[in-house]
């Protein structure tokens, strides 16, 4: 490296600090102007020259492919632990005309919450972690940055027969996973989180805090599903809790080809959603290695919500490939089915879930697609042998059918209702660094994605916004913003998008809540440019 391009990256980044701490010094000057205390100014906003930056910042990061040098980092971290505190974040922003990015636990698959190409803060609402258990009325109030394990530890303390119906991650947070729909192992008895949501606290545009009531339908209806971050700041939920008995049932079988695992799951695909509605059969395809050749595993994973010998004559009769046996069967609690499905050992005690550090954080990338009717067995030889083919893609089939089928499309923003057999989610993990590794793993996941495009869902290709996948359509939030929103809005939402755009029209028409996949304000004649 000369010595003139050494200069010119030291300049940048001097310039690059110069410009993030005249916006910190700018919001702690409107934050002392909306009369938070300067003992609270100085433990909610940092600036990337605070010693704390760094470890904000990568402590809810869940994907390094947005934690690299590269990455462009906000210009502020705001941490607020007040309603109040929150109000003024979104004020000041919208104040300064800073982009904010909205952060509950990290998860989005594509960053969206902590990356941006245009300069950006970032509220994390990690603070926000209470859960308000109501055993009486059988609900609870949930705060946005409290973990998916946190909430079902707390339900475990007070009841061993209630339950919420969410995602298998544990640190998964509520905000996101919630206003994006969320589903889990209960989906087919139960239905998604989001129907189980019946009030919220939002912070709009303008600053001020709204619950059902003050909010209105139109808007309650638009974060129940439509993803929160477009519409406004998520504070908290309230939900209803769902009964589950005392003693579930799991199991987890492997198949092989020496186990003929294409019929078998030739046979899961007319089993899965059809059978009963307490039960819940996931299906993993991974590319594998056995005695130096590769090959196809399919593994079942099942709930079912009773006991063992309720769930083997269904499994023997309506799925007898499975060859599901009593040994295969373990009977326990429902929050140590959480455990099981988390992939904990089975002495693990149910407190692990109040741990908000993660294991591992690989390099990622999701992609999703729904499936309409059953593939055909010559058909999955063909998919098998690609899954082999492309080698390190996995697939997950996640069965619809039961209280699923049962839910108006139009009852909230999530349209993926009946008529689904599956949900697909398209898997790849890594931990080689650099843009050689990347480029090769993405372009994996997208040629499979590729392939199975004769066997999912068409015009359009359906999509599930919590697996926020940008190949299928971004907006940079311009002129052209409706058009660009609904190439991916309409994957996301179907015929729900219109009424999402109205919705987001009529409460943020400035279009200050905004990301690469938001949902946009309908066109205005006179050129206002949405947001930019």
């Amino acid at each position: 490296m000369t010595r003139f391009s050494l200069l010119i990256i030291l300049l940048t980044l001097t310039i690059t600090h110069t410009t993030a701490q005249n916006v910190y010094d700018s919001f702690a000057q409107c934050f002392s102007d909306t009369k938070i205390p300067e003992s609270e100014i100085t433990t909610t906003l940092y600036s990337p020259n605070s010693p704390l930056f760094p470890t904000l910042l990568q402590s809810y990061i869940r994907n390094r492919r947005f934690n690299l040098s590269s990455t462009p980092k906000p210009t502020t971290i705001i941490t607020p632990t007040s309603d109040l505190q929150v109000a003024a974040a979104v004020s000041c922003a919208k104040r300064l005309n800073v982009l904010l990015k909205i952060r509950s636990g990290g998860h989005d698959y594509e960053g969206l919450s902590y990356v941006s190409a245009t300069p950006f803060v970032v509220l994390d609402m990690f603070n926000f972690r209470s859960v308000e258990i109501d055993a009486a009325a059988d609900s609870a109030w949930v705060g946005a940055g409290a973990y998916l394990g946190e909430l079902y530890f707390r339900i475990s303390e007070q009841s061993r027969v209630r339950a919420f119906p969410g995602g298998v991650c544990p640190t998964v947070a509520a905000g996101g996973h919630i206003s994006g729909a969320g589903y889990g192992t209960m989906m087919r008895k139960h239905g998604l989180s989001v129907d189980h949501m019946v009030d919220a606290k939002i912070a709009v545009a303008d600053g001020r805090i709204l619950d059902r009531s003050s909010m209105g339908e139109d808007l309650f209806w638009a974060i129940r599903g439509g993803g929160g971050a477009s519409f406004g700041v998520i504070i908290s939920y309230k939900i209803k809790l769902v009964p589950v008995p005392v003693t579930v049932t799991v199991f987890r079988l492997e198949k092989y080809e020496a186990d003929n695992a294409t019929d078998v799951f030739g046979q899961y695909q007319n089993f899965a959603d059809t059978t009963e509605d307490d039960l819940f059969v996931r299906a993993l395809l991974q590319p594998v290695t056995r005695s130096k050749k590769r090959s196809v595993r399919a593994t079942f994973i099942g709930l079912y919500l009773g006991r063992a010998d309720e769930l083997l004559p269904i499994t023997d009769s309506d799925f007898p490939k499975l060859g599901l046996k009593k040994s295969d069967c373990r009977e326990m609690s429902w929050i140590e089915s959480v455990l099981f499905w988390g992939n904990f050992d089975n002495k693990t005690s149910p407190s692990v879930l109040l741990n908000r550090t993660p294991d591992s954080v690989n390099f990622l990338k999701r992609k999703s697609d729904y499936v309409k009717k059953a593939i055909s067995i010559s058909d999955l030889e063909t998919i098998f042998n690609k899954i082999v083919e492309i080698g390190k893609v996995g697939l997950v089939f996640n069965p619809y059918g039961g209280r699923m089928a049962e839910i108006p499309e139009s009852s909230t923003p999530f349209p993926h209702r009946a008529g689904n057999k599956f949900k697909i989610q398209y898997s790849v993990n890594w931990d080689e660094e650099g843009e050689a590794a990347d480029k090769d793993y993405v372009e994996q996941i997208r040629e499979m994605y590729g392939f199975m495009a004769p066997y999912v869902s068409e015009n359009p290709r359906e999509a599930y916004l919590n697996y926020r996948d940008l190949d299928i359509g971004t907006t940079d939030n311009g002129e052209n913003s409706y058009d660009d929103g609904k190439v991916y809005g309409v994957k996301y939402f179907k015929g729900n998008f219109d009424r999402l755009v109205k919705v987001k029209t009529a409460v943020d028409p400035d279009n200050f809540f905004r990301n690469e996949q938001s949902i946009p304000v309908l066109p205005f004649r006179g050129g206002r440019k949405g947001g930019k």
